[in-house]
């Protein structure tokens, strides 16, 4: 599949590229502020302890990924509505398409992981495999995580050639004009995009809705058991349980949006500056920023973290 890409003679207005960067900025620095948080703070337990628990060590993983995902992203968005013309240079492009499906990768799998392992030591199963896997989940994720990472950079590094082919055509003539527009064109091959994207985005997306609906029903079919044995007393264990459940909902909805906006920007239907581009960025850079909100907010340490953070920033302000 061909599709016109732009030319650099066409680019976003001014009004438009600044609208675009207000609201993928403001995203994305949320999302930095919000990862950085979190690293900080687990950073900061490894340090003193000598030693991180596991979903300290999940979440370090995820955030520094998302931190570079978002980062990244500004900068692609910058060149890409700036300069076309260089950003569609074949080693330019190329580049970019990899570094961002592999960071994209690794925070989806490590989101999963997240997700797997919260409904490992969470869920109430007793199946044998279950009770086996929860004694062992914490020593197994070290290892899964740094098996995730290599395995997203094998999927990612496909893109760089095959499916992607950007190349420009120099006299491309106007109709009642005597000039010529360079225009620029990329190639996809849907068949191989479909089956490399899925490839590397099958299983975490997999486990991460098996996970995550296995622990809604685990934690709603527990939270009818205490609302059956209710004395007429608002129970905190049952209001906990609810926030987690609508917490885990959360979380599966904006992964599956992320997903699906992923695979469309990634899958070339839309012009680079086309609307529908730019909401698959917007979507993209919404995703790390909301779920790493979410993920403080259902924290309980880090929410305790948070609520220091801003007193002393109160107090500080006062002063």
């Amino acid at each position: 599949m061909m599709k016109t890409c732009g030319s650099p003679e066409n680019k976003l207005s001014p009004f438009w590229i600044t609208l675009v960067f207000t609201i993928i900025g403001a995203e994305c620095i949320i999302g930095i502020f919000a990862n950085g948080f979190i690293v900080a703070i687990n950073a900061a337990e490894w340090i003193q302890n000598k030693a991180v628990s596991t979903s300290g060590r999940i979440l370090l993983f995820l955030s520094v990924s998302r931190i570079a995902l978002q980062s990244f992203l500004m900068l692609e968005l910058t060149f890409s509505s700036t300069s076309p013309s260089f950003y569609n240079e074949d080693v330019v492009y190329d580049t970019f398409k990899v570094s961002f499906m592999f960071l994209n990768y690794c925070s989806l799998w490590f989101a999963a992981w997240l997700s797997f392992f919260y409904f490992v030591k969470i869920a109430d199963f007793s199946y044998p495999v279950f009770l086996k896997l929860k004694w062992r989940i914490s020593g197994l994720m070290p290892w899964l995580l740094w098996l995730s990472m290599l395995i997203s950079l094998g999927n990612s590094v496909v893109f760089f050639k095959d499916i992607y082919t950007v190349y420009s055509n120099n006299s491309f003539p106007i109709p009642s004009s005597n000039s010529t527009e360079k225009k620029y064109f990329t190639e996809t091959n849907v068949f191989n995009l479909v089956l490399f994207y899925y490839l590397g985005i099958l299983i975490p997306l997999i486990m991460f809705i098996l996970a995550a609906t296995l622990l809604i029903i685990s934690l709603k079919r527990h939270t009818l058991h205490m609302e059956s044995n209710a004395t007429g007393f608002r129970d905190p264990s049952m209001e906990a349980h609810m926030g987690a459940i609508k917490a885990t909902s959360y979380f599966l909805i904006l992964y599956v949006f992320n997903a699906i906006a992923l695979f469309l920007y990634m899958s070339n239907i839309f012009d680079i500056n086309s609307s529908w581009n730019i909401s698959c960025k917007i979507i993209m850079a919404a995703y790390p920023a909301g779920h790493s909100i979410l993920l403080i907010q259902d924290n309980p340490g880090l929410r305790r973290a948070l609520k220091r953070l801003q007193a002393r920033v109160h107090l500080y302000l006062k002063d």
